[in-house]
C-alpha cells in the first residue's frame, strides 16, 4: 500500500511539472553574435544568434527584425533581449539582425517621398534576405530546421517582413524555399492583390485600431494628404486578415481596441502566450485556423 501510494504521489508530481517543449521554458539560452553581411561603404551587418542549449536536434529558427522608421532602432535592445532569450529557452533558435537604415537623416514621414519609403522597405527585405541565406547556408552549425523559418518584425520591421513575404520578389533565396509564419506588430504592406492561397502564409498581426503611424486596414501612411509627397497607401492588419479570411488561410489577428502605435512593441512583453500558441499549432502543428480576436 505505501509503494503504491509513493508511485502516485510521483506520478502525479511528475505530470504536474511536465514540460511542453516549444510552450514551456525548458532550457537555458546561449547567445553568439555573427557578421552575415559587409555593405558597400564597409559597414558590418550583424545578427544576434540565440540558441537553447539543452534541446538537441534541428530547431526552428525566429528571425527577428527591430522597429525604428528605417532610421534608427537596434537588435540588441532590452525589449528585443528579453523577447529572444523568452523564445530561445521554449527550444526555438533566435535571430535578431541589424539591417541597413536607410532612412537615417531623412525621416519617413509625409514630406518623405512614397517612391523613397517603398525603396526602405525593399532594402530593408533585401537585408533580410541575406541574413536567411547566410543561416541556411549554415544550417547545420546552427542546426536548423529550414522548413520552420519564421519571420518576427515590430513597426519598420513589420512592414519590412510583410513586403518580403507578400510583395518583394526576392532572388537571394531558393525559390523552393518558403517561409513556415510571419508575425508583424503594426505593420502594413502596399498591396494585398499578391496575397493568395500559394503565397498564404499562417500569419500572425498585432495592431491598435487607433495608429496614427501605420494604419489598421486601409489607409495612408502617416495618414498623410493626397498631395504631400509622402501620401502611400497602405494596407494593415485588419486588410490583411481580411484577405486571407476571404482566401480560406491561417490567420491570427489580434486587435487592440483604440491602441496606438506604442503597441507595435508591447506584443512581446504582454501576449507571449497567444505567440506561444500561434507558433505552436498553426506554424508547427499546421493547424488551419482563423482567429480574430479583440482587447
Amino acid at each position: 500500500m505505501k509503494f503504491f501510494i509513493s508511485f502516485l504521489f510521483f506520478f502525479i508530481l511528475k505530470v504536474g511539472f511536465s514540460q511542453t517543449l516549444y510552450l514551456d521554458k525548458v532550457s537555458n539560452v546561449s547567445k553568439r553574435t555573427y557578421t552575415y553581411q559587409k555593405t558597400e561603404d564597409h559597414k558590418k551587418l550583424k545578427l544576434d544568434f540565440y540558441k537553447p542549449k539543452k534541446v538537441k536536434g534541428e530547431l526552428p529558427l525566429l528571425l527577428y527584425i527591430h522597429g525604428g522608421g528605417f532610421s534608427g532602432g537596434k537588435r540588441n535592445d532590452k525589449n528585443t533581449v528579453n523577447f529572444a532569450k523568452n523564445m530561445a529557452a521554449r527550444g526555438y533558435a533566435v535571430a535578431s539582425i541589424s539591417y541597413r537604415l536607410t532612412m537615417k537623416n531623412r525621416g519617413f514621414g509625409c514630406n518623405t517621398r512614397s517612391k523613397d519609403k517603398i525603396e526602405a522597405f525593399n532594402a530593408a527585405s533585401e537585408d533580410i534576405s541575406l541574413a536567411v541565406q547566410y543561416l541556411l547556408k549554415r544550417k547545420r552549425k546552427f542546426r536548423l530546421d529550414t522548413r520552420k523559418v519564421i519571420l518576427v518584425g515590430t513597426s519598420a520591421g513589420a512592414e519590412a517582413i510583410l513586403n518580403l513575404v507578400y510583395v518583394h520578389n526576392t532572388k537571394i533565396l531558393p525559390k523552393a524555399f518558403k517561409f513556415a509564419g510571419v508575425i508583424s506588430m503594426a505593420g502594413a504592406i502596399i498591396s494585398i492583390d499578391q496575397i493568395t492561397k500559394e503565397t498564404a502564409i499562417p500569419t500572425q498581426l498585432f495592431h491598435g485600431t487607433d495608429d496614427k503611424l501605420v494604419p489598421y486596414n486601409i489607409a495612408a501612411h502617416h495618414y498623410c494628404e493626397t498631395n504631400s509627397e509622402g501620401y502611400l497607401v497602405l494596407y494593415g492588419s485588419k486588410a490583411i486578415a481580411n484577405k486571407l479570411k476571404k482566401l480560406e488561410q491561417s490567420f491570427y489577428l489580434y486587435t487592440i481596441d483604440k491602441g496606438d502605435h506604442s503597441w507595435s512593441g508591447k506584443p512581446m512583453q504582454r501576449c507571449i502566450p497567444e505567440i506561444l500558441n500561434f507558433l505552436y499549432y498553426d506554424v508547427l502543428k499546421k493547424q488551419k485556423r482563423q482567429i480574430d480576436r479583440t482587447i
